[in-house]
């Protein structure tokens, strides 16, 4: 029988002698679990402090260089509000896909208790992750920054500080969307008020000298420029993957297909939530993921 390059690496995962579940550690208690998670990690934390800094940066150009001192107060109120309410929805995703819990298995929930409850009949086999200690669910793999195994992981990502998982595909989307989003609203402003100011004085298009204004808004262009273009591509990948139900690992490492195949609206449904509604555009609505399968973990 031939074995894939996947199942190769894990056979010696098969053999119930090389599982030695006295050697982990029983799993935290309930009451443990209940803390918010979290990553502590140098590069993480500081991507995600430069992501909040560059909104921030575009939000205060857009306004106080291109909109308080425009005469047209229609086209500021309009264009305030839409450009606020998309970086409030920006930020707000990226906190939610920063600090919800991806899909992590227990830690060291490889006991003999735990094995024993999954009554493993002749033939089936479970696998455990030597570095988290984990019983590891399919579909499931292991974080080297988060030190956990992840549920349906599809990559870590230093911009939100966190894996991207079964539990916060969601609100990684909605950030990458609404980043794209206002990038490309602040290019279209940027663009009407060079206009602008080639036809005016440029002394009365802003409240800054035309020196300062230039820099400023040169700057907000490349930023929007480069996110637009970054946060378009990451939408589109992630989207795809939701779609097929193939997760970037997945891919990379062209995993045999082992899980039933769904329709991509049904895709779609198991991460934005049933049914479709406006709550699918929320990063305040939740998801109804269900509750994990316990035999999942065996094949």
């Amino acid at each position: 029988m031939m074995i894939s390059p996947v199942h190769r690496s894990r056979d010696i995962e098969r053999k119930p002698e090389y599982l030695q579940p006295e050697q982990c550690v029983p799993p935290p208690s309930r009451a443990s679990l209940g803390t918010m998670w979290f990553i502590r990690d140098g590069c993480g934390i500081a991507c995600a402090v430069v992501t909040w800094m560059l909104v921030f940066y575009a939000d205060f150009v857009v306004l106080l260089v291109m909109l308080v001192p425009s005469r047209d107060y229609v086209y500021s109120a309009i264009n305030g509000t839409l450009f606020n309410t998309l970086a409030f929805l920006a930020l707000a995703s990226h906190f939610r896909a920063m600090l919800t819990d991806p899909g992590a298995v227990p830690k060291g929930n490889a006991t003999k208790e735990f094995i024993e409850s999954l009554q493993l009949k002749p033939g089936q086999v479970v696998y455990k992750c030597p570095k988290c200690c984990s019983i590891k669910p399919d579909r499931a793999h292991h974080c080297s920054v988060c030190k956990r195994c992840i549920r349906k992981m599809d990559h870590h990502c230093p911009w939100v500080n966190n894996c991207v998982g079964e539990n916060n595909q969601k609100y990684f989307v909605l950030f990458t969307m609404y980043i794209a989003l206002i990038s490309l609203h602040a290019l279209i402003m940027v663009g009407f008020h060079f206009l602008y100011c080639f036809e005016e004085d440029w002394t009365k298009c802003s409240s800054f000298s035309p020196p300062t204004t230039v820099i400023l808004l040169i700057l907000l262009c490349f930023e929007a420029l480069l996110f637009l273009i970054f946060t378009s591509v990451m939408f589109g990948t992630q989207v795809h993957s939701i779609c097929t139900d193939e997760t970037g690992i997945e891919q990379l490492k062209k995993e045999e297909r082992r899980w039933a195949k769904k329709t991509k609206w049904m895709n779609m449904k198991a991460v934005f939530g049933h049914p479709f509604s406006i709550a699918w555009l929320s990063p305040f609505a939740t998801p109804d993921q269900g509750k994990a399968d316990p035999y999942q973990y065996v094949v």
